[in-house]
């Protein structure tokens, strides 16, 4: 019996939709060696837990991606750093992440827009967005990038949690005048928060200025009243001393006053002829002296 020959072309199921019997099947090619690594090192960082292995295993990837072409792995890489990044900030290593996706794409501006993003969120977050400053700075210059559909949130995602924080207002109103990209609406807004930043670093210079004032008569104010302080001390030393010396001695203190001011300013007190009064008044004191 006759095979039908509807029955000869039984559809087959495989890549590239339905086939016929009459036809080839063709393979699904074989996933590279740095995908089957990828997928190692995602299992690693997902279900293991152990983010050195999945870091070791995304660095041998990278290795093994030099000898493939260039064009044909370009998703693999990007899915690389992904988990790299993760592996890092995992074993909070977060510190070497900027420098190891640059170890990995060697410039800025070659950084595909997900890591670049994910780099800006995880420096934000941490509180260090100096740190990706120059490096958005480059990619975000790049002619090649000003057309990729991701540069308008990277620009906003710059402004917003990297330029404003860091007070670098003049670099934001450039960024937003210098950019196709904004809406007028967007480029409004954005000025609006550049214009109030700027109120707000205003307000917080000056309240630092006049705290620093402050601080400063403060301390001319402590050094005063330390002074006084002194001072008053010193005297009440002086008057219990003059007060606990006997009555003899108190009064040789006396008349030696008396003798000094006679002597600085003879005229007051007749002159010359107070001689005669001197010398008793110094017979008088060498005999107290004597006494006591």
């Amino acid at each position: 019996m006759r095979s039908d020959p509807a029955t000869s072309a039984v559809p087959l199921r495989g890549l590239g939709g339905l086939l016929r019997s009459s036809e080839p099947v063709r393979a699904a090619p074989a996933p590279s060696a740095a995908a089957l690594l990828l997928e190692e090192a995602a299992d690693l960082l997902v279900v293991h837990l152990d983010f050195r292995a999945a870091l070791r295993t995304c660095e041998r990837a990278w290795q093994g991606l030099a000898e493939e072409p260039a064009g044909a792995c370009l998703e693999v890489k990007c899915s690389l750093c992904v988990v790299g990044i993760q592996a890092l900030a995992e074993m909070d290593r977060w510190q070497e992440v900027l420098s190891w996706v640059l170890r990995c794409y060697q410039v800025p501006e070659k950084l595909p827009p997900k890591v670049l993003e994910l780099c800006v969120l995880l420096y934000s977050k941490m509180r260090e967005p100096g740190a990706v400053l120059d490096t958005v700075s480059a990619w975000l210059q790049d002619a090649d990038n000003q057309g990729l559909p991701e540069y308008r949130a990277l620009a906003e995602l710059h402004l917003q949690r990297v330029l404003l924080p860091l007070g670098c207002l003049s670099e934001a109103e450039e960024l937003v005048a210098g950019s196709a990209v904004f809406s007028e609406t967007q480029r409004l807004d954005a000025l609006q928060a550049i214009s109030t930043a700027r109120q707000q670093q205003k307000h917080a210079q000056s309240g630092s200025e006049e705290t620093q004032k402050l601080n400063q008569e403060g301390s001319s104010s402590h050094r005063f009243l330390s002074l006084l302080t002194l001072l008053r001390q010193l005297w009440d030393s002086a008057v219990r001393h003059f007060f606990s010396l006997p009555f003899r001695k108190s009064l040789l203190a006396a008349l030696l006053l008396c003798l000094l001011v006679v002597r600085f300013d003879p005229g007051g007190v007749g002159g010359p002829k107070q001689e005669p009064a001197l010398e008793k008044v110094h017979s008088a004191l060498l005999t107290l002296d004597v006494q006591g």
